[in-house]
């Protein structure tokens, strides 16, 4: 009899083991499907951000487009550079359908389609200046103005966000770019001296300064830096706008005004370069970017009287 009790007291033991462990088997399991069900419910919100992102920059392509239609003139060589930018519309818009789901693209061609906005407005001034409109463009153009400051506000809160963004998806091997000045200078004894100047009329080059960020995961090396200018009048500045002046960056390409080669190493380099164009400088607000690894990876401006 004593040894069946025992039997039994063993026996009852291990049921009462088997249903702490099947007990805690299901709270852990229970505890993982919150996990996961958490984990699901933050990518949707990451997931539908980035899709109003992408929602927004194909409509504010579709409306720069329109714009750019609008855009006649007799001058063969501005017609030419306003099909080249309509045919880089069509591309951004390709590229936004293409890449649906990359926030960083998606943030890099808004930046873009900001640009090309202000690029569109010099055109427009350049064309009314040479009284080239005719009356109904000229109720479009200022259509267009009342879009653009609409627009601007429109950016304006949203870059707060679009910044928050954009520092959760700017990482890996893309260099940053800080410190970055432009001030226009007239050369003296030759080139060997040089003074600081805002007015267009007594400047030669545009000086822009900068320094590269440490990123120790980038490739060490000879990096080329290239500065590209966008002048008062929507015009890319270059001393030849043939081959040799052309470049590439974030998958499209264009004309340089200046350049110079940096042996980065991993660690803060800092560098200077002189940009110039075909033509005098005109006072006007130049857009700057500064683009490294086909990268635009700073941007700044300079206002010249």
């Amino acid at each position: 009899m004593a040894e069946q009790e025992n039997e039994q007291k063993k026996k009852g033991g291990i049921l009462w083991i088997i249903i702490v462990l099947l007990m805690s088997s299901n709270l852990v399991t229970v505890w993982l499907y919150w996990q996961e069900k958490n984990k699901a419910a933050e990518q949707i919100v990451v997931t539908e951000k980035v899709l109003v992102e992408k929602n927004t920059l194909q409509s504010d392509l579709a409306e720069l487009q329109k714009e750019y239609d609008n855009l006649k003139t007799s001058d063969v060589a501005l017609q030419k550079e306003i099909d080249e930018k309509k045919a880089y519309i069509e591309q951004l818009i390709k590229e936004a359908a293409k890449h649906k789901g990359d926030a960083y693209i998606i943030a890099k061609l808004k930046k873009e389609t900001e640009t090309l906005r202000q690029i569109m407005i010099g055109y427009v001034h350049t064309i009314d200046s040479l009284g080239q409109l005719n009356q109904t463009l000229r109720v479009e153009k200022a259509e267009v103005i009342k879009a653009l400051d609409n627009e601007k506000e429109k950016i304006t809160g949203l870059n707060k966000e679009k910044d928050e963004l954009k520092a959760t998806i700017e990482k890996g091997s893309i260099l940053s770019c800080f410190n970055v000045k432009a001030v226009a200078v007239k050369l003296k004894s030759g080139g060997k001296k040089e003074s600081v100047t805002d007015k267009a009329k007594r400047a030669d080059k545009i000086k822009v300064s900068f320094t590269l960020s440490e990123n120790k995961i980038a490739k060490p090396g000879e990096k080329t830096v290239y500065v590209r200018i966008i002048t008062p009048d929507g015009k890319e500045m270059a001393k030849n706008y043939d081959e040799n002046y052309k470049f590439n960056f974030d998958k499209s390409s264009g004309y340089y005004a200046g350049k110079t080669a940096l042996n980065y190493a991993n660690v803060e380099i800092s560098g200077v370069l002189y940009a110039e164009g075909m033509d005098p400088l005109v006072s006007g607000n130049y857009i700057i970017e500064v683009v490294c690894d086909n990268v635009v990876v700073a941007n700044t401006s300079l206002k010249l009287n």
